[in-house]
């Protein structure tokens, strides 16, 4: 899919979901669960890396769809889309999963630590080493790529966890690690939903008769894979905590704003103004306690550079690591030396970049400043539904996009 590195700029994106509109209806829902491979004729979109960064707004993906094929021809295609915002929305509502996702990971290094074999493992699994082609060939893949399908991804879980029989929570931090759309609330509950700690008495099961169908006969695992899996018993879902909502802000002349690589449009949010101070910071190292993809971590610098192009005013040089706490401190220095007494965020869902503002806001506000983050309407519709599983959260979805479209039609 992303044989070339692609461009994390919002040209890029609408060049790359212009290529894509004519497949976006029966086409995508005929031949979306096929993988056959990164050179491949695959019928995804591969817009996910710009949606992730919102380098693409996920309503300007769903109004294009649906001014080619109409809602319910590009149905299938958008619903794929409001998966992204089903996830967002579940764990805003229960943000101890990132939480207890942190917690496990710790778990599991410390086991392999302890555990040679295990070590061992882990090892030869993260080299694409298992004897299993398939498996072994998704591993270079999203090396070499940053990319996976999405069946291949529920394949690959499900064989990490259930037939190589690992710590899900490594498996998933090598995903966060090396996916161009790596997303903490997309990539965590998934890899929790296959584990069998999504969704009480259910798991994914990798079955070899779906991955040679799938894979165009590409991949055959015949025997080597375990499908006799019990679902993990007594998973209890956390209670329920409140969905966002739009605080109030108002734009001030000592306004500054603040750019994150969660949210690389913000003009499209808070519009044009000539700010006294522009700044962007790069939190991707924040994703994992190991090592970032290089890969990784340019698509987002890019990204950041692109929105600091798209957005006047005075700034700083380039995008601010923010990693320690001397780097918060510079964020306040800036800010300071601006003259700027309260700086505006697109809203920061909870993640790493959320894990990295708890470092800066305490230091932003001993110096009486103030980080205001600002939540996009898209969210704040939709966030509410995301409190049970996908289709009870599409029942309520739909019918917001049909009034949008009425609305634009209006």
């Amino acid at each position: 899919m992303f044989l070339d590195p692609p461009e994390a700029t919002h040209t890029a994106g609408l060049d790359r979901l212009t290529a894509f509109l004519p497949n976006a209806g029966g086409d995508y829902a005929r031949w979306r669960n096929h993988d056959f491979g990164p050179a491949g004729d695959n019928r995804v979109s591969g817009l996910s890396p710009w949606l992730r960064h919102r380098l693409l707004l996920e309503e300007t993906v769903i109004d294009h769809a649906i001014d080619h094929h109409g809602l319910d021809g590009a149905e299938k295609f958008i619903q794929e889309v409001c998966w992204r915002t089903y996830w967002k929305g579940f764990l805003e509502r229960r943000p101890m999963h990132w939480h207890d996702y942190h917690v496990a990971c710790e778990e599991a290094r410390q086991q392999q630590a302890k555990d040679r074999r295990l070590a061992a493992d882990i090892e030869q699994a993260l080299g694409g080493e298992t004897g299993i082609e398939a498996f072994d060939a998704w591993v270079q893949e999203l090396r070499e790529t940053g990319y996976l399908h999405n069946h291949a991804r529920m394949w690959f879980a499900s064989i990490w966890v259930f037939t190589l029989e690992l710590p899900w929570a490594l498996g998933a931090d090598f995903f966060l690690r090396h996916l161009l759309d790596g997303d903490p609330a997309s990539n965590t509950l998934s890899w929790r939903w296959v584990a069998g700690l999504h969704t009480p008495g259910k798991a994914y099961i990798a079955r070899s008769s779906n991955i040679n169908k799938y894979t165009n006969g590409r991949f055959n695992p015949g025997y080597q894979l375990n499908t006799q899996v019990s679902p993990p018993e007594g998973i209890e879902r956390p209670p329920v905590g409140p969905s966002p909502t739009a605080a109030d802000w108002r734009l001030t002349p000592t306004s500054g704003l603040l750019i994150t690589e969660e949210d690389l449009l913000p003009e499209t949010l808070l519009g044009d103004p000539d700010w006294p101070l522009v700044m962007a910071v790069q939190t991707t190292d924040w994703r994992s306690q190991g090592s970032v993809s290089d890969r990784v971590r340019r698509f987002a610098r890019s990204g950041l550079e692109d929105a600091l192009a798209r957005n006047p005013g005075a700034r700083q040089e380039g995008p601010l690591e923010l990693t320690h706490p001397a780097d918060a401190e510079a964020v306040r220095d800036a800010a300071l030396a601006a003259g700027v007494e309260q700086v505006l965020t697109p809203w920061i869902p909870t993640g790493p970049t959320a894990d990295a503002m708890a470092m800066l806001d305490p230091v932003l506000e001993a110096a009486g400043i103030r980080r205001q983050p600002v939540l996009r309407d898209w969210d704040r519709l939709h966030w509410p539904a995301a409190t049970h599983g996908f289709f009870r959260f599409w029942k309520a979805a739909r019918p917001l996009i049909v009034e949008r479209q009425a609305t634009r039609a209006s």
